[in-house]
């Protein structure tokens, strides 16, 4: 069995046809799948998914990227956290891609994240583009080793990868190391230990080869098992195995509210 430890089911792209979507996952053994919160305005429909489905799971934070949103405090967040299907703070972390100016709104919002995710025990789902430096640097200054998380949808380098695993971080890679042009990537998926590695789709974006260009969704986690499982040269279910276990060893609110 596999686990999307990444994905946005509430999306519209993805919502207007749910039945659909889920009896995809049961057809391609995706047993489980972590639904992400990205602004306080979706979150009801975050925690709803959770709430109806027992293998869906749910998490609180607000993106990098959604400039202009209300900020949330550290006990606004334990407090949104509270939920027995909530079983991580995020996604967060820094992108200056699509960002100008001053951009210390989004360190302070990450370093808000970092602190209610230690006042939780809830791990952090990490997005990081363009701010790889920063990211490293903030995580070390408030003390995320002692919850540990995920770098989700990773795309940086090899020594990125080494510095966020020495704090106890888990590096996740969606359909990019699929792409032929990722070579760094497959390079890396290569190379980290198996027991830090997990898989996700960040559907409905970033479909694997061979459906590139198309909606993505959770049961295609699968290609981004079996890519990996190549590059290993290992069987497909020890890569499903091990992210698999993985998933519930980072995220173990996970297995009580299963």
């Amino acid at each position: 069995m596999f686990v999307d430890s990444h994905c946005h089911l509430n999306f519209p792209e993805l919502s207007a046809d749910l039945p659909h979507y889920l009896n995809a996952m049961v057809e391609n053994q995706v047993s489980h799948a972590l639904v992400v919160s990205v602004n306080q305005r979706e979150m009801p429909q975050v925690l709803a998914l959770a709430e109806q489905y027992p293998h869906l799971f749910a998490s609180v934070g607000v993106h990098p990227d959604h400039q202009g949103e209300p900020e949330l405090s550290v006990a606004d967040l334990c407090r949104l956290a509270d939920h027995p299907k909530v079983v991580a703070i995020g996604e967060t972390g820094l992108d200056y891609y699509r960002l100008e100016g001053d951009l210390e709104w989004q360190r302070e919002r990450f370093r808000t994240h970092i602190r209610a995710a230690r006042e939780t025990g809830k791990p952090l789902i990490i997005h990081t583009r363009s701010a790889a430096e920063d990211t490293l640097r903030l995580m070390r200054e408030e003390r995320a080793g002692e919850v540990g998380g995920v770098l989700h949808c990773f795309t940086e380098s090899q020594s990125v990868a080494d510095q966020a695993m020495e704090m106890g971080f888990y590096i996740s890679f969606s359909g990019i190391v699929t792409f032929k042009k990722a070579v760094e990537l497959k390079a890396v998926a290569q190379s980290i230990p198996l027991e830090r590695m997990l898989i996700e789709t960040d559907a409905p974006y970033l479909a694997p080869v061979p459906f590139r260009g198309k909606l993505n969704h959770p049961a295609l986690v699968r290609h981004v098992a079996e890519e990996i499982a190549v590059l290993r040269n290992v069987p497909l279910t020890t890569i499903a195995s091990v992210t698999t276990d993985n998933f519930f060893r980072l995220f173990h609110h996970a297995r009580a509210a299963a």
